[in-house]
């Protein structure tokens, strides 16, 4: 968040509107933009009805993606910071 209280992009916010948590990629008129955690469609959020995550609550946010992720079988290797899964250069052995 800037000094002035504006949402930046790049914070990670819960949109009262719809509910959901997202990503702030930038703004268009009198809205801004926010995508999902684990990526995805943006939609435009009123910046009235935004608020920034504490740290509990975002690390609630990104377990539940890589959650959502694990049962998709989307794996965790693109999510921002996840560990190195890839195995192929063990199974090439």
């Amino acid at each position: 968040m800037a000094d002035d209280g504006a949402l930046v992009v790049g914070a990670v916010v819960h949109d009262d509107g719809s509910g959901r948590v997202g990503l702030v990629m930038g703004h268009e008129g009198p809205y801004l933009q926010l995508r999902p955690l684990g990526g995805g469609r943006e939609w435009d959020a009123d910046p009235a009805r935004l608020r920034p995550l504490g740290p509990p609550e975002l690390l609630s946010a990104r377990v539940a993606e890589a959650n959502a992720r694990s049962r998709t079988g989307l794996g965790l290797g693109d999510i921002r910071g996840a560990p190195c899964t890839d195995r192929s250069e063990d199974d090439a052995r």
